[in-house]
């Protein structure tokens, strides 16, 4: 993942998979440094732990 991404989830105290599972995608858009890719890399890696964004 881009550093940008990295540290726009490190700020809002994002440091672990399980935590993302609790917020929405469109939350985590809002977030300057998130962009489609990111978004598609935490989806995949969420889903190999059997996790989702939160509706």
């Amino acid at each position: 993942m881009a550093k940008p991404a990295q540290r726009a989830l490190a700020q809002a105290g994002f440091f672990r998979l399980e935590q993302l599972a609790k917020v929405s995608e469109a939350e985590l858009l809002k977030l300057h440094g998130m962009g489609p890719k990111a978004m598609g890399q935490l989806r995949a890696a969420l889903a190999e732990k059997g996790l989702s964004f939160a509706e």
